[in-house]
């Protein structure tokens, strides 16, 4: 039901590493995310507004580096083709016949359909997985305090959550770059260590604390992918206190297990 989504190595950076994520949300996840979003009725959804976010988000993805599984170029490729059916104007034959089915209904029916998987497979991991999913690091301090830190919490955040952040991001920066970065200091591995020895000294750290506005395009790039490599190694989590609101990163591995990771896993 997940696609896979590959990330390719920006020629101009010379990236040491090449990030692979296997098991990431794929095109239904994100038509989900933004019916969410946009609070859009799904039994009605404004193809031509979708389309376009859609595909803004398979362009961010390009601008990020990422090669995108074949299932989101069909999904853009059904979107556009309702799209069209929708904007014909009927010929007076189809006036006169039967009412045709809404070009949309089948995209429903897969949307709600994927959804009841989605929700029945979240509910059978629930219980299994209740134990796992706690945080725990021997620093943090007694169980009440830990009990107390995870109720800040409310849902764990989605790649579409972090492409809409790092969108933000890429939008506050100015239109002309003169920055210049050597590629010998935009390491994967240095900003994966820099990430976590942060994490390490404190409890947890916002998304936003990730950049300043001095950070080019290029650290950007190269720090997201140093996160997402993080997670799918999953030293970090990353949660929301609220749908769509601030991003938080929290570390369930201590400095020691840590690095023994990082170095062992990451060339």
């Amino acid at each position: 039901m997940e696609s896979p989504l590959f990330y390719r190595e920006p020629e101009q950076m010379e990236l040491p590493l090449k990030v692979r994520l296997e098991t990431f949300e794929g095109p239904l996840d994100l038509l989900l995310y933004l019916i969410k979003k946009n609070e859009i009725d799904i039994y009605d959804i404004p193809i031509s507004v979708i389309t376009q976010q859609y595909l803004e988000y398979l362009e961010m993805m390009k601008n990020l580096n990422l090669d995108v599984a074949g299932e989101f170029l069909l999904m853009a490729a059904t979107l556009l083709h309702i799209k069209s059916k929708m904007l014909l104007p009927a010929t007076e034959e189809e006036e006169g016949e039967k009412e045709e089915e809404d070009p949309r209904a089948e995209l429903v029916r897969r949307l709600l359909e994927y959804q009841r998987f989605k929700e029945a497979a979240q509910q059978l991991v629930k219980g299994p997985l209740l134990d796992r999913e706690v945080f725990v690091r021997s620093f943090f301090g007694d169980s009440l305090a830990e009990k107390e830190r995870e109720e800040k919490v409310s849902g764990e955040v989605t790649l579409f959550d972090l492409l809409e952040a790092m969108k933000k991001v890429l939008e506050a920066l100015p239109e002309e770059e003169f920055q210049e970065i050597s590629a010998e200091h935009l390491n994967i591995k240095d900003k994966i260590l820099h990430i976590m020895e942060r994490l390490w000294e404190g409890d947890s750290m916002l998304f936003s604390d990730l950049y300043t506005a001095s950070t080019s395009r290029r650290e950007i790039v190269v720090t997201f992918l140093a996160l997402l490599e993080l997670l799918r190694l999953r030293m970090i989590r990353v949660y929301q206190g609220e749908t769509f609101g601030t991003i938080r990163i929290f570390s369930p591995v201590g400095p020691e297990e840590g690095r023994k990771t990082i170095e062992e896993r990451i060339p």
